[in-house]
């Protein structure tokens, strides 16, 4: 049966009632509840400068659930660009010893230009400081000294992961989609389609990452009543459904296909991409899915109550976990 996985970004538009206090609780409460169960990973996602008080620092999130987990991997989704090299290899270094070499970090690009600017960071140096950061994390992380910008410097402590900690690269387009093939571990594509780009090129470099592992609904949440929860649940959704779409088509990548503005929440659960469903359903997805698959639960998403979210991970881990075979959380780079 497929990989268990979390996803916060600890989003709290106007309308939710519960404070970001609340939700970084609950989101602590739910990593080391899923890391009792099996879950394997956990993504942290970071933007900033956000209405809805996005997550701006998945780092420090993904060493404070490190502290209340043993097993499972965090995976903070790194607006690399925008951070200082240096100072971003230590953080990952600290990170990674705090949670006993658990961290596998993706190294994104941003695209929001207002990020950018609050950062003094120009948006067209975003690949030259991507490609920087990488080069100097990899050096960094041999506890030798190494030249960064005409100084000699060294970075101590080590990551506790040997030789370092994985590199995954993140991306949606073709070309940092071929770019990650040379740069890092591995992908971690925000679209589907990103990976046959990576795979190609992995392969004229002597390598095959295998095909595209498949992945649960973008959101999905058990009830015995989905009507019902689609009322209570649907307008967190909208929110950050149509977030993402404005923030993608205010951006140089214009619209995607893949965050369509949504009119209603009704439009939103005739799409499909989010899905609100009995145990029986959840079991059905999870099979079809498969041993290699991903199921990803955001049950925080667009700032669902906790009370709300808890109900619905209750409910997966009483009538749907035991329909399902997991896997043993294991090193994963993908």
């Amino acid at each position: 049966m497929p990989r268990l996985r979390l996803s916060f970004d600890l989003r709290r538009p106007d309308f939710v009632t519960a404070g970001s206090a609340e939700l970084a609780a609950t989101m602590l409460d739910i990593c080391e509840w899923a890391d009792q169960l099996g879950f394997d990973m956990t993504y942290f996602g970071e933007h900033h400068a956000a209405e809805d008080h996005y997550l701006p620092s998945p780092l420090i999130a993904s060493a404070a659930a490190a502290g209340r987990t043993s097993r499972m991997r965090f995976r903070p989704i790194l607006l690399t660009p925008l951070y200082h090299p240096i100072r971003l290899a230590e953080d990952i270094a600290v990170a990674d010893l705090l949670s006993g070499g658990r961290m596998s970090p993706v190294f994104a690009a941003g695209y929001r230009q207002q990020e950018f600017d609050m950062f003094q960071v120009g948006l067209g140096e975003r690949r030259r400081r991507l490609i920087e950061a990488v080069e100097v994390c990899k050096q960094a992380w041999t506890g030798e000294p190494f030249d960064f910008r005409g100084t000699t410097v060294t970075v101590t402590p080590r990551p506790a992961q040997q030789p370092r900690p994985p590199i995954i690269m993140g991306g949606a387009a073709e070309a940092p989609s071929r770019r990650a093939a040379h740069l890092g571990d591995g992908f971690d594509p925000a679209e589907p389609r990103s990976w046959d780009h990576y795979r190609d090129e992995c392969l004229k470099l002597g390598s095959d990452p295998g095909p595209w592992v498949p992945r649960g609904p973008t959101f999905l949440y058990v009830t015995h009543d989905p009507d019902a929860a689609w009322a209570e649940v649907g307008p967190n959704l909208l929110h950050a459904a149509n977030t993402y779409a404005r923030w993608i088509a205010d951006s140089a990548q214009g619209k995607s296909e893949w965050y369509p503005p949504i009119a209603s929440v009704d439009e939103l659960r005739a799409g499909g991409a989010y899905e609100i469903v009995t145990p029986e359903r959840c079991v059905a997805i999870g099979r079809e899915l498969g041993p290699e698959g991903h199921l990803i639960l955001r049950p925080l998403f667009g700032g669902t109550e906790p009370k709300k979210a808890w109900a619905s991970l209750q409910l997966f881990e009483s009538e749907v976990l035991p329909h399902l075979e997991v896997p043993d959380p294991a090193p994963v780079t993908i």
